[in-house]
Formats: structure tokens, C-alpha cells, sequence
């Protein structure tokens, strides 16, 4: 039964050049055997679709095939006419079917351009020439793949790691200090395989920071709540101030107030493009009041504030 072109890829006679590769796009896209592995007609109807475009999408040839319908092969207008009947993608115009490819497959490593042309190159083991002469060789890398990672606001201080499990291995991950919510970790290599010798994706771990009880974090700054007795608060004096290292002494001015905050210099978080160098903390005072006095603790204080109103 002879082919009807324009019926493979549904479009009609009249159909315009960009209908046409409107219509190769979807449907290259759609039966692409890689896309198709459990498809055993997807590698047949794939050449089918390329056969037809490549005579369509040719103005002499489709004249050729309009004119002479099934016919048309006595004319030497079949793909690769005069070649043994094989295709073979060269001199194609790069705004034809390298675009097509690359809009497709993404960047795609094996059609190489020269001279304004899409030329062929050798095929890769497994690859797509693994589908005959016809179909020409060509590489695809393969995607990569993001996948979350959650750590406490300790471990980003100090930095930390994962055991990530890859099919039957284990593989290490160094999450460094100073990293924040969004962070990605780069494991080169270890995202999807390629295509036809392609190079693999890569792997990205994307940072998560559990919230912390006791700081909380802006950019490389930490923020936390100091209890500060009040005779202390009046009188002036030392509090301890805890931060993600050793605790550290703080001095109050007399009469300080609730809420007043205090910047300690270097306590923050570690930057992450420089660790060696550090955010603020900012310590926030809460005077505390004691719940229970004694007798004596009572007059004392009820003459202390007498005294305020004399």
C-alpha cells in the first residue's frame, strides 16, 4: 500500500512549512523509541514520521511527491534515493531539523554544525544507531534531578553530611557550614543516565533548616531571648548569653529595659562563601521576676518601693 505522507504526520495537503514542522515536533516528541521503551512500533513509526518529513518538508521533493503520488519513488525522490535506501541527516538546514532536535531532546551532543548545516556524527554504542544507518548517531546528556535534604540549624553551623544511597552504592555528601533553606549540594554525575553515550545528569540536594527552639535565623544573623533578673536589670551587671559555639558574657548597662536588644559581634552564623567569617547575634533581654519571695524578700522590696514614691 503506497504511503500517505501528509495522513503520517495529520496534516492536510495545503498544510504551510510551519504546520508541518509543527506537527513532526509533536509527533518525533510523542513516539521517540528512547521515550517508548516498552513500545515495540515506536521505533517503526519514528522512521515513518522522519520519512515523511524529510520529503515534505523538501520543496522539490514534496512537488516531486505531489505530482507523482506512489509514484514517486521511480523519480528518485525517495529518502536517500540512490544510496542503498538509506537516510542519512545531512545537509539539513540548521533551522530545520537541528532545531527540531534540540527543541526535542534539549542540547543534543551529537549533531554537531558546520557551515550553516546539521551534519551527522558518529554514532555512540547504544546509542540511537543502534536504529540503523538511517537514523545517524547522536548523544544526549541526561537530566538532573533535585532532591530535598533537611538538617538542623546546628549542623548548618558547624556543617554536616549525608549517606545518599545510589542503586547498590552509598555515596557521601559534604553539606558545608553556613548553608540556609535553598542551599544546593552539586553531585556531579549522579542524576538520570544519558542517552546513546550521553553524560548523566547531576544530583542537587536542595538545603532544608529545621527550625531551632532556642535561635532564630535572618541570612547570617541569629536573633535569641536572654533571661535577665531584674536587680540585675537595675543595677547593671553580667548575663550569660548561649550561641552556637561556646556561651559568651554580656554586659548590661544599669536600668536596662525588657526587650532592649544587644548585637554580639562574630556570634552569627559562618558565611558560606567564607566560613571564616561570621554574622552577628542579637541577644534580646527579658527581666524576670521571681514568683515566690519570703517575708524578708517582701519588706525589702515593699520598701524599695517606697522609696520610688517619697
Amino acid at each position: 500500500m503506497a504511503k500517505d505522507y501528509y495522513e503520517t504526520l495529520g496534516v492536510k495537503r495545503d498544510a504551510s512549512e510551519k504546520e508541518l514542522k509543527q506537527a513532526y515536533r509533536k509527533l518525533a516528541k510523542k513516539h521517540h523509541p528512547d521515550k517508548n521503551p516498552n513500545d515495540p512500533t515506536a521505533e517503526a513509526r519514528f522512521k515513518e514520521i522522519n520519512e515523511a518529513y524529510e520529503v515534505l518538508s523538501d520543496k522539490e521533493k514534496r512537488e516531486k511527491y505531489d505530482r507523482f503520488g506512489s509514484a514517486y519513488e521511480q523519480y528518485g525522490g525517495m529518502p536517500g534515493g540512490g544510496n542503498g535506501g538509506g537516510r542519512v541527516y545531512t545537509n539539513v538546514d540548521v533551522g530545520d531539523m537541528g532545531d527540531i532536535f534540540e527543541t526535542i531532546f534539549g542540547n543534543v551532543g551529537g549533531f554537531g554544525r558546520s557551515g550553516g548545516r546539521t551534519t551527522r556524527t558518529q554514532r555512540q554504542p547504544g546509542g540511537f544507531g543502534s536504529y540503523g544507518d538511517d537514523m545517524g548517531g547522536f548523544a544526549t546528556a541526561g537530566r538532573d534531578i533535585e532532591q530535598p535534604v533537611s538538617i538542623s540549624l546546628r549542623e548548618a553551623y558547624s556543617g554536616t553530611t549525608r549517606l545518599i544511597t545510589k542503586g547498590d552504592r552509598t555515596v557521601r555528601v559534604n553539606i558545608p557550614a553556613g548553608a540556609a533553606a535553598g542551599t544546593r549540594v552539586r553531585l556531579a554525575g549522579e542524576g538520570e543516565p544519558g542517552y546513546g553515550g550521553g553524560a548523566p545528569g547531576d544530583l542537587y540536594l536542595i538545603v532544608q533548616v529545621e527550625p531551632d527552639s532556642q535561635f532564630e535565623r535572618q541570612g547570617d544573623d541569629l536573633s535569641t531571648d536572654v533571661k535577665l533578673d531584674m536587680i540585675t536589670a537595675m543595677l547593671g551587671g553580667g548575663v550569660e548569653v548561649p550561641t552556637l559555639g561556646r556561651p559568651v558574657r554580656l554586659k548590661v548597662p544599669p536600668g536596662t529595659q525588657s526587650g532592649r536588644k544587644f548585637r554580639i559581634t562574630g556570634k552569627g552564623m559562618p558565611r558560606l562563601r567564607n566560613p571564616n567569617e561570621y554574622g552577628d547575634l542579637y541577644a534580646r533581654v527579658l527581666i524576670s521576676v521571681p514568683e515566690n519571695l519570703t517575708d524578708e524578700q517582701r519588706r525589702l522590696v515593699e520598701q524599695l518601693r517606697d522609696s520610688f514614691n517619697r
